[in-house]
């Protein structure tokens, strides 16, 4: 390519520079032959001319506001990036801080329950189940719906029958045998074993309360009937004494209160049925039985029907119809309280009878440890 070729092409690649300036340099030549052909020019001409610079000078000013908004977009986006992530950050950490806040509102109560059963008199290891007095389960109820954590409280619910209903075909009464019982309570008055004299035996021993089962439970209501239901975390696995006990690893009773002014079905031989306050007596509404509520359970006497569900939990965890937006699943809420209690009794121990016996704020060496067979 000749010199005067690369000119070309060089001046081609800057062409809208030099284009500009080269139209300033021209007009910068030719003003002095402008001005006089001007002063030649008449009055028409000039004011034509006049008029033409005039129109132009709008044109300028338009073009310098058309970009004045851009510049200022520059400067305002910054500004709106940081608008915007804020309302993101706010809206990721709303959820942290209100999730599982709210108890499904079909839930009374809940907490975490224990399974214990003592045997005859002088029968420390029951071969069977006519071998064994008494069961019983412990009630430790969290401090409110809402909260996981249990209270140092618990009620202890006698069962005389010695098993668990399993169907709704069995039905059988229990006693709260004790409630407001602090973990003190526990180790002297339920967990301990005992001698005695008799005048015609001797000396007698009342084995100590042995721990078959241990997990988490909840209260809860479908609006004409209330439920007590369970998931089992310790033993993970059941043995035959629990199998024979009636627990499932996933078990609910249908739960009633009977009424004291009316007598015992089928002229049963019941304990003194104890006085209920006004307000627990209007629950009965002038019926034999009412469905349990917590606050029947805090009456030492009260006599709680037990009704076996062959269906698990799958009924007394049923959402309510009314549930509000929000409200957590039932059996969801169970769940996750189970897993939390697992973790809970794992970091105890890993033995059952040593975590149950922690977890009571007990030492398991002075206590017979969980049975699995007879």
């Amino acid at each position: 390519m000749s010199p005067t070729t690369r000119a070309k092409a060089h001046a081609a690649e800057e062409a809208p520079d030099v284009a500009a300036g080269s139209k300033h340099q021209l007009a910068d030549k030719d003003e002095p032959n402008r001005r006089r052909d001007n002063k030649s020019k008449n009055g028409h001409k000039a004011k034509e001319e006049q008029d033409e610079e005039q129109k132009s000078q709008p044109k300028r000013r338009d073009s310098k506001t058309k970009t004045t908004p851009g510049r200022k977009k520059s400067k305002s986006e910054p500004k709106a990036k940081e608008q915007d992530h804020e309302p993101d950050t706010t809206s990721d950490t709303k959820p942290a801080s209100t999730s599982h806040t709210k108890s499904s509102s079909s839930i009374l109560e809940k907490g975490i329950i224990y399974f214990f059963l003592r045997g005859r008199v002088n029968t420390d290891d029951p071969s069977s189940v006519n071998d064994i007095a008494r069961t019983y389960f412990l009630l430790r109820p969290s401090s409110s719906p809402s909260s996981s954590k249990p209270t140092n409280l618990s009620r202890i619910i006698a069962v005389p029958k010695k098993t668990f209903p399993k169907t709704g075909r069995e039905r059988w009464i229990s006693f709260v045998e004790k409630t407001g019982a602090s973990f003190q309570d526990l180790q002297d008055k339920f967990l301990a074993g005992n001698d005695y004299e008799t005048k015609t035996r001797g000396t007698q021993h009342t084995p100590a309360a042995k721990p078959e089962a241990e997990g988490v439970y909840a209260v809860t209501t479908t609006g004409r009937e209330s439920h007590l239901c369970y998931i089992l975390t310790r033993p993970k696995e059941l043995g035959e004494v629990q199998e024979k006990l009636g627990l499932k690893e996933k078990g609910s009773f249908i739960i009633s209160t009977r009424n004291p002014e009316f007598p015992p079905p089928g002229g049963a031989r019941l304990p003194e049925a104890p006085e209920f306050p006004e307000e627990i007596k209007k629950d009965f509404h002038s019926l034999r039985w009412a469905p349990t509520k917590p606050t029947h359970l805090d009456v030492e006497g009260a006599q709680i029907l037990l009704v076996g569900e062959s269906s698990g939990i799958e009924k007394a965890t049923e959402p309510p119809k009314d549930q509000e937006k929000g409200e957590e699943d039932p059996r969801e809420e169970l769940e996750e309280l189970a897993e939390e209690d697992e973790k809970r009794m794992e970091a105890l121990s890993q033995d059952n009878s040593e975590a149950i016996f922690a977890d009571l704020h007990a030492s398991a060496e002075e206590y017979p440890d969980m049975q699995n067979t007879f």
